[in-house]
């Protein structure tokens, strides 16, 4: 800050040394100025100049530092008071720009929410006909004819349930209940509403689940499985998907392990970035790059962590580890 104060004051600091030069070269050529006298005078200038930028220094940059630590924030309490015209035309001039802002902001929220609502909304009266739809097909005499519909029917409830969920994800701390959890009851629900596309690709599932109980919430517990299973499922063609939970230094985790095409390295630090899809298939069309990333947010409220291990051609195992119960309690006071 002093080096910018001096920087903006160098003019002037340069004419009041450029003056004292001149009234001593003035003092040296003319006789009739004692030369001596002047040189005291230029002393004591110079050193009353000093004084008074030093005082000049902490009254001008106390408004100019608060502008430096304001955190661009739309709350102006931050920033001091000004005590120059100059400053009461910055401060004028943010406060302007600031209630524009804060107008923008605002209607700009309100807009948000309204579109979020209108999905939400079109998303609930969408199920409708897909319920419809669901018993239309059941009613279908043709397998191969009905096993295809049943799989389209899925890739919709399952895309439809990602939005769903997406548009929950900024309120989750509002929704989540948590308590104790059969992950049995969970897994198998799961399978069960995929059975259809597991059936039509001839997959099948291992599941060895020795330890069952777990502190989550339910409904999104079911949707961080159901991302992984699908994407178990998604990249995997005929074998078996293995199911396994266990405990692990007092921590509870359940591994979902296919064996499909797997993951390169290089692709394993960025597979939870949104729209992430990957660099060896990047013209593919089947990945969104978006469940694993709503996964992973999901994950964070409930204290679950996921860890993905793959190699290419070998399959792919990701770990959900959950909390210890006394994670939950020192959270939230339980």
């Amino acid at each position: 800050m002093i080096r910018n104060f001096l920087s903006e004051r160098i003019s002037w600091i340069l004419l009041f040394v450029a003056l004292q030069g001149m009234s001593l070269f003035i003092a040296y050529i003319d006789s009739t100025i004692p030369f001596a006298s002047m040189l005291y005078i230029s002393f004591l200038s110079f050193l009353l100049f000093a004084v008074f930028l030093f005082f000049r220094y902490f009254k001008e940059t106390r408004f100019y530092k608060s502008l430096q630590d304001w955190e661009s924030s739309l709350d102006l309490s931050e920033v001091a008071e000004p005590v120059s015209p100059f400053e009461t035309i910055v401060v004028r001039s943010i406060t302007e720009q600031t209630a524009l802002l804060k107008a923008e902001l605002s209607e700009n929220r309100i807009q948000l929410e309204q579109e979020k609502d209108d999905l939400l909304s079109w998303i609930h009266e969408v199920k409708t006909p897909m319920t419809a739809m669901q018993l239309m097909i059941g009613r279908v005499e043709n397998v191969t004819l009905k096993s295809q519909l049943n799989q389209e029917w899925l890739r919709i409830h399952l895309l439809l349930d990602q939005q769903l969920h997406q548009k929950r994800l900024t309120v989750i701390e509002n929704d989540l209940y948590i308590e104790q959890i059969h992950l049995e009851s969970i897994v198998f629900n799961e399978i069960q509403t995929m059975q259809s596309w597991c059936i039509q690709k001839g997959i099948g599932f291992d599941i060895q689940l020795d330890s069952t109980n777990v502190l989550s919430d339910a409904k999104w517990l079911s949707f961080i499985i159901r991302q992984l299973l699908t994407n178990a499922i998604k990249y995997s063609k005929k074998s078996d998907i293995f199911i396994r939970s266990y405990e692990k230094e007092g921590q509870i985790c359940l591994d979902v392990t296919d064996k499909g095409r797997g993951i390169d390295q290089k692709d394993l630090p960025r597979i939870f970035d949104k729209g992430f899809t990957s660099t060896t298939n990047h013209r593919e069309q089947v990945s969104t790059g978006i469940g694993l990333y709503l996964a992973k947010k999901a994950a964070l409220p409930l204290l679950i962590k996921i860890n993905v291990k793959s190699q290419i051609g070998q399959g792919t195992t990701a770990t959900l580890s959950f909390p210890k119960q006394n994670e939950f309690v020192n959270l939230q006071g339980m």
